[in-house]
């Protein structure tokens, strides 16, 4: 097996591992939990919090079922790019290391694609009881309309900022506040991984270097 087909078979299994697990976990969030329900895990500062969001990683969205299809369409078509940017890196023997965080980024936004696709339809609501999987009087959006599962809370410290303080005094701290998926921390990792490949790792080289492989 030439190295081009071992990458591909590599990043087919990233990315399908990440896949699986992201949708692993939030069917069971959803069918086990209400939302607004949280589960500490590991003292005060891992958590399973389990709530719905309308758009991108961490809560970011458009209002209006507009706004919620403009975003999942916009997602496809993103996810699709950079499918496409993969492929053809592995066929021109691309680097390792920017196809993978490629693939992470990949497999993070089509994660959170298949529930703004398809839990409005296979789920209902989680606001009173859990949800049923395929519940016989149907979903409780239509398809492009569903909402993205987020369960991880990791509120790791927090404070009440002195009153003198300026801009800030008296307000609540907490970091860190977000809540998020196995695909919301799939991208976050690609995206950070392809900032240090492509800005600290992936450098210039230097003039000396140009003239010693030239042989001057």
């Amino acid at each position: 097996m030439n190295n081009n087909k071992k990458l591909a078979r590599t990043v087919v299994i990233l990315a399908a591992v990440i896949l699986v697990v992201d949708q692993i976990v939030k069917i069971l969030v959803k069918t086990h939990m209400q939302i607004g329900e949280d589960i500490p895990l590991i003292g005060t500062w891992c958590h399973l919090h389990f709530i719905e969001n309308q758009g991108f990683a961490f809560g970011w969205s458009l209002g209006g079922a507009f706004g919620k299809v403009f975003l999942t369409l916009l997602r496809i078509f993103a996810s699709a790019f950079v499918a496409w940017l993969v492929a053809k890196l592995i066929r021109r023997n691309g680097r390792t290391s920017l196809i993978l965080c490629l693939t992470l980024i990949f497999a993070g936004a089509v994660g959170n694609i298949i529930d703004s696709c398809f839990y409005g339809l296979i789920f209902n609501e989680s606001y009173y009881s859990v949800a049923t999987l395929f519940p016989p009087e149907g979903g409780y959006a239509p398809f492009l309309q569903g909402r993205v599962v987020d369960m991880f809370y990791f509120p790791l410290f927090q404070f009440d900022w002195p009153s003198w303080v300026p801009f800030v005094g008296g307000q609540h701290f907490e970091f860190f506040r977000a809540i998020f998926n196995v695909a919301d921390a799939s991208i976050t990792i690609g995206v950070f991984w392809l900032f240090i490949d492509q800005v600290l790792i992936n450098v210039k080289p230097s003039k000396s270097d140009v003239e010693a492989k030239s042989g001057k």
